[in-house]
């Protein structure tokens, strides 16, 4: 997620929208919601065409070579994104995106909003916040996997094409599952009236391992390489110190521009030398999640669907057989929750003295069905519930591949919830799988 920002948010239709809440942060909210909900419904990648949300949402698509990138219009029947088919599909694709963005935008129908902004003072706000939800809906969550070194930028510029994406989009989904500590900052131009150009930092994202810095609104000095990036595309690269008061490796990488800019935007990818002291990444082990490595007080996870009022088939099973005590307090908390209102919802059953069983209540149903049973934003918040709890009473947290079973969830989505929620927040994490079955002896 974006750092927390301290920009000083003017534009009335960003502030109607994130009320007291840091826009940041709520534009990434409100687009992983609709991501979320999209891949419950079946929306594979990549490349993941972000048609399928304007679908969602019932937003007319339709094909316009007067209009310079993509736009949104008000019409009787609803909302219609209009957009040039002339330009890069990667182009038209993010175009798209950005136009769907600008619905979570209360006023979005007060006027028509063409991609780059409408030209006032601080329309970059609002288009800055739709570039960081359209890349949600371009590279959504789950769609990379972690890599144990990150290669330079223009290795990474030529991956970005196998996922159709910008390399806005590309960048940030990279900072958020990287194992490596980096961070990924975008910047955009500021022309002063004597016609010197300056830059500043429109947000900020690092990976789990980075350190924590708050970044959005910083002016970057004007010898960085980032003002030598100078057309989209271009690359640059130095050792500079601006960042944290010591030498950094950065490399630059020039953006599309704003409209009515002369001069690219520009990301850039900052490399940190030192993790964060208190990140623990998922370790990821062969056995059985009923034996947990770890001493001390320990939580297994278990997913569970919203009709369960007993502990099913697979890994449910072996944990009532191994502790059906915990199995019976579990039924009697459930019963008394309505099931409508039981998704989203962790319940902790005690199988000793230091051993708790949280089930997660994040799959609605069970069954044959033409789509996944899982529910994505219900197993966020029920992760949510159980790191409060873990932070609370000192425990390590263990499961299997939850929600990849009968739910049908996608374990890259489930493990960067997990990230989010529970690693950043320097709790221990361990994930167990079934171990890999010998081969066969082949007789000839």
């Amino acid at each position: 997620m974006p750092e927390a920002s301290s920009i000083n948010w003017t534009n009335t239709s960003v502030k109607a929208f994130a009320k007291n809440a840091d826009p940041l942060a709520a534009i990434e909210n409100a687009a992983r919601s609709l991501v979320l909900t999209a891949r419950e419904k079946g929306w594979k990648g990549p490349p993941f065409n972000p048609l399928r949300i304007a679908e969602m949402l019932e937003v007319k698509i339709e094909a316009n070579s007067s209009v310079a990138d993509a736009r949104l219009v008000a019409t009787e029947s609803g909302p219609k994104i209009e957009f040039n088919p002339q330009q890069p599909r990667e182009r038209v694709r993010f175009s798209i995106a950005h136009e769907i963005a600008h619905l979570l935008f209360p006023d979005w129908s007060e006027q028509v909003r063409n991609r780059g902004g409408n030209k006032t003072p601080d329309d970059w706000q609002l288009e800055m916040l739709c570039n960081v939800a359209a890349s949600e809906f371009v590279l959504p969550i789950g769609s990379l996997s972690a890599a144990a070194d990150i290669p330079p930028i223009e290795d990474l510029m030529r991956q970005r094409r196998k996922y159709d994406v910008s390399a806005e989009a590309f960048l940030i989904r990279l900072a958020k599952i990287s194992s490596q500590p980096i961070g990924i900052f975008v910047s955009s131009p500021l022309v002063s009236e004597d016609g010197a150009r300056h830059y500043k930092i429109d947000y900020f994202v690092s990976s789990p391992t980075a350190p924590k810095l708050r970044l959005s609104g910083l002016a970057i000095p004007n010898e960085s390489i980032v003002h030598r990036c100078t057309a989209i595309g271009h690359t640059d690269r130095a050792v500079e110190s601006w960042v944290m008061g010591a030498a950094t490796q950065i490399e630059c990488v020039g953006l599309t521009s704003y409209a009515g800019s002369v001069y690219p935007r520009v990301a850039g990818l900052v490399r940190f030398d030192q993790a964060q002291e208190n990140y623990l990444p998922i370790r990821l082990l062969h056995g059985d999640v009923l034996e947990p490595r770890n001493g001390g007080k320990k939580i297994i996870c278990q997913l569970v669907n919203d009709k369960a009022v007993k502990w099913g088939g697979g890994v449910a099973n072996k944990i009532a057989r191994r502790f059906p005590d915990a199995e019976e307090a579990y039924s009697k908390q459930v019963v008394q929750i309505p099931q409508r209102d039981r998704l989203g919802r962790a319940i902790f059953s005690e199988a000793s003295e230091d051993l708790t069983i949280a089930s997660l209540i994040g799959q609605e149903g069970f069954g044959p069905s033409l789509f996944p049973r899982i529910r994505y934003a219900a197993v966020s918040a029920c992760l949510e519930q159980v790191g409060e709890y873990a932070a609370s009473v000192g425990a390590s947290i263990h499961m299997p591949k939850i929600g990849t079973g009968s739910a049908g969830g996608d374990w890259s989505t489930i493990e960067e919830l997990i990230v989010d929620v529970m690693v950043r927040a320097g709790l221990s994490v361990t994930v167990y799988d079934v171990p890999p079955k010998r081969a066969q002896l082949e007789l000839f």
